[in-house]
């Protein structure tokens, strides 16, 4: 895998956006695929004002297609790692009650860059609970269920390399958090209770999310 701490970031957009591409994401969004490209284009303007983090371990940017746009069930389907496909047994209806928590902005526009990306390394073994307190202390941002179904979409890996992880920014009034794991070697979007600790998952976050220069 490409070292991500020497990423050429624009090299890295342009990859990204290849990626959703090829995927279908243009026809899921109900645009053709120039029109597609046009709407990502404005993101690269962004890149000038990001400061890739040298820790191992963190993403510089991911693009994030909203679930409004493409939904959770069907996003994750378009994820493969090592040739095998994600799935998802929560059904559509019950990710749609997943919304994001209210001290979480997320921009405006379909899509948008999410900056310096932690898969969560070092909350593994903690509490969802105790990991928000810890995000929250470091001056960072849980993620979205669209915003990690986008992480493990451009580095599938990452739930090899680094974890498995928790989106604590989506909620839906109990005590499950969403989360990405390898099943049977398939991506997975399930969930866990906040309560409970595992030695092999995380939670992810992020330092800031970057609208398209157009919608700001």
């Amino acid at each position: 895998m490409t070292d991500r701490r020497d990423l050429d970031l624009a090299a890295e957009l342009d990859r990204q956006v290849e990626n959703l591409v090829t995927k279908g994401y243009p026809e899921l969004a109900g645009a053709g695929v120039a029109a597609f490209r046009h709407r990502l284009a404005p993101l690269k303007e962004q890149l000038a004002h990001l400061s890739p983090s040298r820790e191992p371990g963190r993403v510089p940017f991911v693009i994030v297609v909203k679930t409004d746009v493409v939904p959770a069930d069907r996003a994750v389907r378009l994820v493969e790692l090592r040739g095998k496909e994600g799935f998802t047994e929560m059904e559509a209806d019950d990710l749609r009650r997943f919304a994001t928590v209210e001290d979480v902005e997320l921009p405006p526009g379909s899509e948008y860059l999410l900056t310096d990306v932690d898969a969560g390394r070092g909350t593994r073994n903690v509490t969802p609970d105790e990991a928000r307190k810890v995000i929250a202390a470091e001056g960072r941002s849980p993620l979205t269920i669209a915003e990690g179904v986008a992480l493990v979409t451009h580095y599938p890996e990452i739930l090899r390399t680094e974890t498995c992880f928790s989106m604590l920014a989506s909620r839906c009034g109990d005590r499950r958090v969403t989360a990405m794991w390898v099943s049977a070697g398939r991506p997975r979007l399930g969930w866990c209770w906040a309560g409970n600790p595992h030695t092999w998952l995380g939670s992810a976050s992020c330092s800031a999310r970057r609208a398209a220069s157009f919608n700001l």
